[in-house]
């Protein structure tokens, strides 16, 4: 399954946990991907991209 926009094309990101003695373990930070309806079809959308139709809608 992917996670990425299919609107603007943002996916998942590098980032790194640290420990209390300040060692680093690589995690992925995921964005908040949703599932909406746009013309009739089943589009994958981050919640940026909803605001913005949203906005741009009215």
């Amino acid at each position: 399954m992917s996670r990425t926009c299919q609107v603007c094309g943002r996916g998942t990101k590098a980032s790194q946990s640290r420990s209390h003695s300040n060692i680093a373990t690589k995690t992925k930070q995921y964005i908040n991907i949703q599932t909406k309806k746009i013309d009739g079809d089943k589009v994958k959308v981050c919640a940026k991209c909803i605001k913005t139709a949203a906005k741009n809608k009215s």
